[in-house]
């Protein structure tokens, strides 16, 4: 665990440094916000211990701004303070801090404080957990390379740039761009149930054999439908169940598994649709080689209002770079096999 330590005081900042060290932790200081804010982008810090009242940005200000955030982990925030009336606790958790430790600090409460936060910070294994799981089901195709990498980060940048849409700013915030970062990845889980002989079938699958590919959003769906019903305070188990879904459904309603037009298409479905499309164009595949970043946004376009939310697509087109830059990233050092036949773009997007 990365901890910060953020105080203007130098001789307060290098008493909680050394106490921090001596529990046994890597530990990085700060002056002020400004500086911190810079420490906790590059260093990818787990625990900010910050004093309130600084110059420039405070105490509270650095909350807020973390918060604003949406890192792929959880920043634990302990603020140091000598404030305690409960207007002040109120303002502080407001803000987004975890912790409070009065000032001047117990150094056996501060190792209490710290051992609280890497407990709770060990939750974000469930990360882990999530990834193995879908990596599970892609390694029974082999040729998917970094494909599940590659369809979180999509998603992500997607759900950044529709975060400054006028019609999401209600719907989506730092934690929904940090979920459908975290569960994306699962969208093709039920595929563990679709036979081999049609999964890695390398030629066009008949009527029946894409019938049955269809149902693996219904097997997936259904195991994490069963387990957000059970949970339904979790809303990443949610968003998964959503995603698992509806990744296939149309806007213009023609997709599958329930037809569904428009916005009754969950949001993190609809972001993870494009991804995934444009992910299995640019990709090759059992079936099909790999298109040009040209070709798949041609593709992507003219299915603007059909096959995708036209808000999205804009999206899209507004991060292209971003979209290369990640699939030039994920797509180095893959090996693949002997060249294969090209299909007609129609089947790759109703197969993707």
């Amino acid at each position: 665990m990365k901890i910060l330590v953020v105080e203007d005081d130098e001789i307060s900042r290098e008493l909680l440094t050394d106490a921090v060290k001596s529990f046994g932790y890597s530990v990085f200081e700060a002056c002020d916000g400004k500086q911190a804010v810079s420490i906790i982008e590059k260093e990818g810090i787990n625990l900010v211990i910050s004093d309130w009242v600084m110059p420039g940005m405070n105490g509270i200000e650095l909350c807020r701004w973390i918060r604003a955030q949406d890192f792929p982990w959880y920043v634990y925030i302990i603020l140091l303070t000598g404030k305690s009336r409960t207007e002040d606790v109120i303002e502080g958790l407001s803000a987004g801090a975890d912790e409070f430790l009065v000032k001047p600090f117990d150094p056996v409460e501060l190792q209490v404080r710290i051992r609280t936060a890497d407990r709770i910070l060990s939750l974000e294994t469930r990360q882990l957990a999530i990834f193995a799981l879908a990596k599970l089901a892609e390694s029974r195709d082999p040729e998917t390379g970094h494909h599940l990498e590659r369809i979180r980060e999509y998603s992500r940048i997607l759900a950044r740039r529709l975060k400054e849409h006028p019609d999401f700013k209600d719907e989506i915030s730092p934690g929904f761009i940090y979920t459908i970062y975290l569960t994306s990845p699962l969208h093709d889980i039920g595929k563990v149930g679709i036979p081999d002989r049609i999964l890695l079938k390398p030629t066009t699958l008949t009527k029946e054999e894409f019938e049955i590919m269809k149902t693996h959003t219904l097997l997936g769906g259904e195991t994490l439908d069963a387990i957000a019903k059970q949970y339904p305070n979790v809303t990443y188990l949610t968003i998964a169940r959503d995603i698992i879904l509806t990744h296939h459904e149309r806007f213009d309603g023609s997709g599958y598994p329930f037809g569904l037009k428009g916005e009754e298409i969950p949001l993190a479905g609809r972001i993870v649709a494009l991804a995934d499309v444009y992910d299995a164009l640019t990709s090759r595949r059992v079936y099909k080689e790999a298109y040009p970043h040209g070709i798949a946004r041609e593709i992507i376009l003219r299915e603007r209002g059909k096959h995708f939310d036209p808000r999205v697509v804009d999206a899209f087109l507004s991060a292209e770079k971003a979209f290369v830059a990640v699939k030039e990233r994920y797509s180095e050092g893959e090996q693949w096999g002997p060249a294969k036949r090209i299909e007609r773009p129609e089947q790759d997007l109703a197969r993707a």
